[in-house]
């Protein structure tokens, strides 16, 4: 066993590192065709898990045990469970929050308040400036990003555009705020200030945003919005006769959000909001529990049974208009056990790929070609984007590459603000527009809409890599290390 454990370890070749990606694309085509909107419902994960044995493969033939390949695995996927965590406990809070109203009370007071031509504009910008202040897009897109999109159902708004709009959003504040996680990781893996960091990306950050929202109002102006009144009607009928509407629904919404802005770590704040939103459904929706429950065990039992379910299973509503039922259904843990699996396939590859070397390949490659700061700038965010692509996980796509360039970005004399910007407008901006992603997955999950359908209108996640790379070219906003700096580094 000595002897294997000591055999050298031979490096990879291009062909070692592209074979495993060609799998890959050709397997989650091949998904996409065969299965297209169900395809992260298991295609996709059997294509990242042949994906991973291909590598596996390769990473023993270059001298790899299986005893390092397995725990390279294992590595990847503990990397995953704190957000696992998270994603079941959202499953949790949406089914609660549906049966205590609180979205429901969202939806309605959404559909009073919001005007279809502007409506795709501010639900970036109500988004933004929610992520902004808690530090998640994730947990954004669970509470508002779910209601916007009931808002659109009802003025007839387009279900894509609307979760374009949320991501962007989302991601907008979730950058620039410094609670976020990513925001405090970019700068810790270049070297940098984590407010230098923040103040530095607001050159491409904010004016990628107003561009995204310039859209998103025209887009709002031009819709063909049924907004029929008749409908909206239905729809605040049908909220009203289910559910008990008040402002004292947002509760679970208000203490969750000020749980997150007091820096409580996700899951506990999101378990909270979760169990407040199960107090709140037995205080204020007794009526509808009991329209639901069985009797035949008594009505205390039926209350609890129906409540615990809610938690594990989600909620299911029988109002008599199919997309109202649709829309005011689901939730619940089991509801994210398949992306739960897709993040897990995700990571097992991702993870197997970077302990083989088949990922430093590829930078490799990238640095012979990057010679000027543009193109520096520019291969780091197709690295970050390449990343988010192969290893499936925005975390990773920050700290690979951060750790790749860090050093070539220090001998070009460039500040390390420089790179940590680099690493958000390539890693984290783009980590929701790949299905196969942490983050797709899990937008995927709660938005119900697949990634690939909404990338299209994420348009502050497509503006602000581009817009980076032509500052890039440009020299706009590029710090250099002065004299003085570089001594102290």
């Amino acid at each position: 066993m000595n002897s294997i454990e000591e055999k050298p370890i031979k490096q990879a070749s291009y062909l070692d590192a592209l074979l495993p990606i060609t799998v890959l694309i050709c397997l989650l085509g091949a998904a996409v065709y065969l299965f297209g909107d169900s395809s992260s419902s298991g295609p996709n994960q059997i294509a990242l898990l042949f994906a991973t044995f291909t590598a596996a493969l390769i990473g023993l033939k270059n001298g790899y045990t299986w005893k390092k390949l397995e725990q390279a695995m294992i590595e990847g996927i503990t990397l995953s469970l704190g957000a696992i965590l998270i994603l079941l406990m959202v499953g949790a809070l949406i089914g609660t929050w549906l049966l205590s109203g609180t979205v429901p009370t969202l939806i309605y007071y959404g559909l009073q308040i919001i005007n279809p031509s502007w409506f795709y504009a501010a639900s970036c910008l109500i988004c933004g400036i929610v992520a902004m202040s808690i530090g998640s897009s994730w947990t954004t897109a669970a509470t508002i990003g779910v209601a916007l999109l009931g808002v659109a159902t009802g003025l007839g708004l387009e279900q894509v555009v609307t979760a374009g709009a949320v991501i962007s959003g989302a991601y907008f504040g979730d950058k620039l705020s410094p609670l976020s996680e990513t925001t405090n990781l970019a700068p810790a893996v270049a070297g940098a200030n984590l407010f230098d960091h923040i103040q530095h990306m607001l050159w491409t950050t904010v004016p990628s945003f107003v561009i995204a929202l310039i859209i998103f109002i025209f887009m709002g102006f031009n819709a063909t919005a049924s907004s029929e009144a008749g409908r909206i009607d239905e729809i605040v009928l049908i909220l009203e006769q289910n559910f008990n509407i008040g402002i004292e629904m947002l509760v679970p919404l208000i203490v969750l959000l000020v749980l997150a802005i007091r820096k409580m770590p996700a899951f506990p704040a999101i378990s909270i909001g979760a169990v407040l939103g199960a107090v709140w459904a037995m205080l204020f929706q007794t009526e509808l529990i009991t329209s639901q429950i069985d009797l035949s065990q008594g009505e205390l039992v039926g209350y609890f049974k129906l409540v615990w379910t809610t938690f594990f299973d989600g909620f299911t509503i029988i109002t008599g208009d199919e997309k109202m039922d649709s829309l005011l259904s689901g939730g619940g843990m089991s509801g994210m056990l398949t992306t739960t699996w897709l993040i897990m396939t995700a990571l097992m590859f991702g993870a197997i790929m970077e302990k083989t070397g088949l990922l430093d390949m590829f930078v490799k490659s990238i640095l012979k070609v990057a010679k000027s700061t543009g193109s520096l700038i520019t291969a780091t965010i197709a690295t970050c984007i390449g990343t988010n692509v192969i290893a499936a996980d925005q975390y990773i796509a920050i700290v690979v590459p951060g750790r790749m360039f860090k050093e070539e970005y220090k001998k070009r004399g460039l500040q390390p603000v420089n790179l940590s910007r680099t690493l958000e407008d390539g890693g984290t901006i783009t980590s929701p527009l790949i299905p196969w992603n942490t983050c797709g997955a899990y937008m995927q999950s709660v938005l119900l809409i697949n990634p690939f359908d909404y990338a299209l209108y994420a348009f502050f996640n497509l503006i602000n890599p581009l817009l980076a790379i032509v500052y890039a070219y440009l020299g706009v906003k590029v710090l250099r290390i002065k004299p003085k700096q570089a001594i102290n580094e």
